[in-house]
């Protein structure tokens, strides 16, 4: 029973209509990597500001990316959208420096910095605020800080900046500042321990009321009648105040009234209505509160908003009433919009509410066809919805002009729950669909009932039934087939049932040769009654023979039959708008741009001819027929159809049976059993297509909109697999790479398997790498290992991860196949997910591949990890003096490090070996040559490998003979270890430092020898003394 909401408590709810996780994995902010850290909204633009520095730009109209502004002075801490001029914005960063961007969008230009403060240097921005009419921003710190940043825009003209202190200081408070306000020349400053009112034209300053307080609490003004119009009331200052109370203020900082709200908000948390989760509302929580207000927002017009780290509230401060409160989890800040608010949450998501009626959100959801919740919310708030006027007339009393065409039919809603409510309307249409089947599937056994029209003159002929009575021959042929008919039905219910008799015997289920003998007996019985009359048409047909095709295709889609074409490659396309396909070597060989739909290789041709997709059965079948008929179709099909052969004679099956077989078996089947086989994989997908090409999301994903699209989606929990994926394969081929990048969200009923036959292996990439990271850091090498069915696909995805994204083989390989001098500080596009693969446990074989895959990539660090699983030191040894690279030799670095003398021995005699060789570095010998270009040690963007500027390298990590004794030196101790380099016949020649080193090392250990000894005389002396 769904519990019913008070009267007095349910005149408005949160509702969340649009998922933002989308736009965030576009934006690449769903990883761990890189999150949202602030926000802020107006009635363009959608701000989000990131830990890497930059700033995202969201149109909202259709939720585009509009522009990223960048920053070097660290990550962005605040921002805050004008107001009053869409151009401007204004952020802060973790460095403490405010600026201030003009956008040029109006006049298409390049968005420009017109003010920069250092004022705050040092110190965190803990708050940004506008001016209401002029283009100055305020800025608060933690150290109490208030200062003032004119922008100077081109709108003022050329000198505007130079005449006006672009910089000012406004006051220092006591504490740190949680929160600034301003409107009409006042300007609000909330401390940790008090509220501020500061007239920024006069200069002067008041303090709010007269008690402190310590701790977060906003304060925020009021704008009094239609948002502060002229003419209209002063605006209030409302400042929050310890336990649950808010402070009612004048312009002038007189405390007018205190507000009280801890009881009432005794009252249980209304339910935050969502997709996502069904709502719940608990009338037994009605427990005083006590809290402290860290924000307050005016929201709307008479409403005030403040939230916890676990709620949000909102108030009608002029009756002191709670509007409502709703639990909403991690919520770090909020920004509003009108009835709109934005919520930033702790792990970085984004969550879009809407304040409305339970009736308007009852209008919303019927438009989005969400039915269940719908009807959960009617019964949740049926006080209000039945209360209130007409559905018809509350949507035009709400003035949303956009919603006058639809129409609602005057319910009466009861206390009945909503899905015995939804359950009874689909009985009624499943009742109603099942009828008009059979009396279409009656018709459609005699073709010859159907008047055919002359399609000869080219005219479309009107088809109608006329009540022309039969004459007696006619009569008797009719009669004669339906009695054919139903000994057809029996023949093959008897062949159908001997069949489904003879598989339950595990002696011929378990032997391929029996089961397949009993399959080729039943398949002609079935290929008979319910398979097609003409089954193929030719691909070459004659000038006499078109209007007979077309006659038949008539008849085929009166019976409910899909006709599909396949298109044969005749030429090589000119352009882009004419070709369809490309050959899998063009997929794989040249690069796609992420934001356009890719176009697939096509799958091998079935012979040249039509096939028809069997959606619905030609013959009427009852439901314990159908289900043995679907049971042995799928068997047959798992069988490689038995006594035809071939992969083709699986595609032909597929299609003309495609009414009798499970959907998710097939596709199953598709994944294991014809892995291979891309054109089964097809066929499937084609009938899957056609299948769902009724559905309302289908319109949805048409239009282009991926948020919408992917909302639709969600809408239709629980997912069914095979659904679910032909809309993703409609979505994917209408935005390609960026619709790849949110799919994680449909694991696990969507799999990795299921993508990468669907998406190019460069798309493939991206949303394993988001599916990755989508799970905490210390879960992923689990997680990635449990997609690893079957093994052999870790060797598939390391390649395909090798191959993308990943620098030129040129500058990382020397000619030979050795490593390039520095080459691993080169940055892998997936090396997270490159990682990840290398460190999962494996064999002996399979980490050996993986040697020899990063190897021939030139990915270094996976090699030496590898060489460091596999007791490879040598070769290990061998390729960091390649690298040229000290640090690879300390092991909490992902390096290796000798561990014995010998070692360290063999590790100077290499890098002896390659110093004779390589005396210089590959700089000085790519400095030398005709053209004056490093062209062997330039990478694609044409910079170079990391030795372009040996004045900037650093001596001291280079693998020299000198630096390894030098490390040998401190390991071993200076004697011992030069005594073992002479025995081991090793010319030992330091530099004049190497040898100031060694002695002074030689001192240490003395000192350090004498101090060891004078401890232990202590404490022998010490023990003897206790003895005594």
């Amino acid at each position: 029973m769904i519990p019913v909401v008070p009267v007095e408590s349910c005149s408005h709810v949160l509702a969340e209509f649009d998922c933002l996780d989308p736009l965030l994995s576009a934006l690449r902010l769903d990883s761990g990597r890189i999150k949202c850290t602030c926000l802020s909204v107006s009635r363009k633009w959608l701000a989000l500001g990131t830990s890497s520095g930059g700033l995202h730009l969201i149109q909202r109209d259709g939720w585009k990316q509009k522009l990223i502004l960048t920053h070097k002075e660290g990550s962005i801490t605040q921002v805050s959208c004008c107001p009053h001029d869409e151009e401007f914005i204004a952020v802060a960063t973790s460095q403490g420096v405010v600026v201030v961007w003009e956008l040029h969008l109006e006049r298409r230009g390049r968005p420009e910095r017109v003010s920069v403060s250092w004022e705050h240097r040092g110190q965190i921005v803990t708050s940004l605020c506008w001016d209401t009419a002029a283009h100055r921003v305020f800025a608060g710190d933690a150290g109490g800080k208030v200062s003032c940043v004119r922008a100077g825009s081109s709108k003022l003209g050329k000198g505007s900046a130079f005449v006006i202190f672009p910089v000012q200081t406004i006051t220092t408070v006591d504490s740190r500042v949680v929160q600034l306000g301003y409107t009409d020349g006042h300007l609000a400053v909330s401390s940790l321990s008090r509220c501020y009112l500061c007239d920024t034209e006069r200069e002067k300053f008041w303090r709010v009321g007269n008690k402190e307080r310590d701790g977060e609490f906003g304060a925020c003004f009021f704008l009094q009648g239609q948002r502060g119009q002229a003419g209209g009331p002063p605006p209030l200052l409302f400042c929050a105040r310890p336990g649950s109370r808010i402070w009612e203020a004048s312009f002038s900082g007189e405390v007018l009234s205190t507000h009280q709200f801890k009881q009432p908000l005794a009252c249980p948390p209304l339910p935050l209505i969502s997709h996502k989760n069904e709502p719940h509302f608990n009338p037994a929580q009605t427990n005083p509160q006590s809290l402290a207000f860290p924000r307050l927002l005016q929201f709307g017009d008479q409403n005030l908003l403040t939230w916890t780290d676990s709620a949000i509230y909102i108030f009608t401060p002029h009756s002191g009433q709670v509007l409502l409160w709703t639990e909403v989890k991690d919520v770090v800040e909020i920004s509003v919009f009108r009835n709109e608010l934005f919520c930033l949450h702790g792990d970085g998501r984004l969550s879009h509410l809407l304040l409305m009626s339970p009736e308007r959100c009852v209008e919303r959801l019927m438009k989005r066809e969400n039915w269940t919740l719908a009807t959960t919310i009617c019964c949740m708030f049926q006080h209000t919805i039945i209360t209130s006027r007409g559905y018809s007339q509350s949507v035009r009393g709400e003035g949303d002009r956009s919603d006058l065409g639809l129409q609602f039919l005057p319910l009466s809603f009861r206390s009945k729950p909503p899905r015995v409510a939804l359950q009874a309307v689909r009985d009624s249409v499943s009742s109603f669909v099942k009828k008009t089947t059979e009396k279409i599937n009656t018709l459609q056994m005699n073709s010859d009932l159907w008047p055919r029209p002359d399609l000869r003159e080219g005219v479309q002929a009107e088809v109608t039934a006329t009540a022309t009575p039969l004459p007696e021959e006619g009569e008797h042929e009719m009669n004669a087939e339906l009695s054919s008919s139903e000994s057809e039905l029996q023949e093959l219910r008897d062949a159908t049932k001997k069949a489904i008799s003879q598989i339950q015997n595990p002696m011929v289920l378990l032997d391929p040769v029996c089961l397949s003998d009993v399959l080729q007996d039943w398949a002609p019985v079935l290929e008979r009654v319910l398979g097609p009359e003409d089954h193929t048409v030719p691909g070459e047909i004659t000038h006499q023979e078109e209007k007979t095709l077309e006659e038949e295709e008539l008849v085929s889609s009166m019976s409910c039959c899909v006709v599909v074409q396949p298109e044969i490659l005749t030429a090589p396309p000119t352009n882009l708008d004419e070709s369809t396909t490309l050959t899998e070597e063009e997929d794989l060989g040249e690069s796609i741009p992420c934001f356009t739909a890719p176009v697939r290789a096509p799958f091998p041709l079935l012979a040249n001819h039509v096939e028809l997709i069997q959606l619905f059965s030609p013959k009427p079948l009852p439901p314990d027929l159908q289900a043995d008929l679907s049971q042995l179709a799928c068997l047959y099909l798992e069988m490689g159809c038995p006594g035809r052969g071939g992969v083709e004679s699986v595609c032909v099956f597929l299609r003309r049976y495609f009414f009798l077989l499970d959907q998710e078996r097939v596709r199953k089947m598709c994944m294991l059993r014809y892995r291979e086989h891309r054109e089964v994989l097809k066929s499937y997908i084609a009938g899957m297509l056609e299948f769902t090409q009724a559905s309302k999301v289908v319109e949805v994903i048409q239009k282009g909109d991926l948020l919408k699209s992917l909302r639709s989606l969600r809408e239709l929990q629980p997912w069914n697999t095979p659904l679910l994926l032909s809309h993703l394969y409609r979505l994917y081929e209408k935005h390609g790479e960026v619709a790849v990048r949110a799919y994680p969200q449909f694991y696990p009923t969507i799999l990795p398997s299921d993508i990468i036959a669907m998406a190019l292996p460069s798309h493939f990439l991206p949303y394993l790498d988001n599916l990755i990271q989508s799970r905490a850091e210390q879960q992923r090498l689990s997680f990635l290992g449990s997609l690893l069915q079957p093994e052999t696909l870790r060797q598939d995805w390391l390649e395909l991860a090798l191959s993308h994204d990943s620098p030129l083989r040129d500058d990382t390989l020397t000619p030979d196949g050795q490593p390039r001098w520095r080459s691993h500080y080169f940055s892998w596009g997936y090396g997270r997910l490159l990682s990840l693969l290398i460190r999962l446990p494996a064999d002996l074989t399979s980490k050996q591949k993986m040697l020899e895959m990063c190897r021939a990539h030139g990915y270094w660090m996976g090699y030496l990890y590898l060489c460091r699983e596999l007791q490879l030191r040598a070769e290990a040894f061998s390729a960091i003096c390649r690298l040229d690279d000290m640090t690879l030799l300390e092991e909490e670095d992902d390096g290796i490090a000798p561990q014995s003398l010998d070692e360290w021995v063999l590790l100077l005699q290499l890098s002896q070996q390659i110093s004779s060789v390589d005396e210089a570095p590959p700089t000085s010998r790519l400095s030398s040559s005709t053209n004056g270009s490093c062209s062997d040690d330039t990478n694609s963007n044409g910079t170079s490998d990391g030795s372009s500027d040996l004045s900037n390298t650093d001596w001291s990590i280079r693998v020299s003979p000198e630096n390894i004794i030098l490390r040998l030196v401190r390991v071993f101790g200076p004697d011992r270890a030069l005594t073992a380099l002479q025995e081991r016949g090793i010319k030992v020649d330091l530099s004049s430092r190497s040898t100031l080193v060694c002695d002074l090392l030689r001192m240490a250990e003395k000192r350090q020898r004498a101090l060891i000894q004078t401890m232990l005389e202590r404490c022998d002396r010490f023990l003897w003394s206790q003895h005594a």
